[in-house]
């Protein structure tokens, strides 16, 4: 872009420094968290979770750095309680209205789960980027995954059209998005030796 003050163009080009500057360093932490997870107990379930649409390196890390292994909730919908993923509740009587999410929990967590939950909003598809990610789990993630484009991304079509706000429409899909990841490091940190036994019960 081009100005015809020279002090506009000055003013941008200080502006265009800024943003390399600040993606220069945004590149340095990605790739010192990449260095440190090299080490790290949880790096299979990140690689794991990084199978789901919207879910790259620092929010995988960021998950798991911060909770932990997310298999110590019996249910998904402890995790996503947890998190305060889930509408407040007011009872009377027989009558139940519910309100806004309760907010409670980690809000850093629930942030990049929010900020990933805007990636659903296109149709389901099979990027070449997201593949190369998966194809580095096992075939089981790679299904839960895919299953969750195709939940999640039905789902935030549906919230819209039954009149839901577009930030209404991303929490709900975070709430669920919550529920996919503990899935899929339930299904990394299973035992083998039960694993086993599940599949030759069903």
């Amino acid at each position: 872009m081009k100005f015809d003050s020279p002090v506009q163009q000055m003013v941008f080009q200080e502006y265009v420094d800024g943003v390399r500057q600040a993606e220069a360093r945004v590149g340095g932490w990605e790739q010192e968290m990449a260095n440190a997870m090299t080490h790290w107990e949880l790096a299979p379930v990140v690689k794991a979770l990084m199978a789901l649409r919207g879910v790259k390196l620092i929010t995988a890390m960021t998950v798991m750095a911060e909770l932990g292994d997310l298999s110590r909730f019996d249910r998904p919908q402890q995790l996503m309680a947890y998190l305060g993923l889930v509408p407040r509740e007011y009872s009377s009587g027989k009558t139940t209205r519910r309100g806004g999410i309760t907010k409670t929990g980690n809000s850093h967590v629930r942030r990049v789960l929010v900020e990933a939950a805007w990636g659903y909003r296109f149709p389901a598809r099979k990027t070449a980027h997201l593949q190369r990610r998966a194809e580095q789990t096992s075939d089981a993630v790679q299904t839960l995954a895919w299953n969750a484009q195709k939940r999640l991304c039905g789902r935030y079509r549906h919230l819209l059209a039954a009149g839901k706000l577009k930030g209404q429409a991303c929490t709900a899909v975070a709430r669920e998005l919550a529920g996919f990841m503990w899935a899929i490091v339930c299904e990394v940190r299973q035992p083998p030796q039960r694993r086993t036994q599940e599949k030759a019960n069903q």
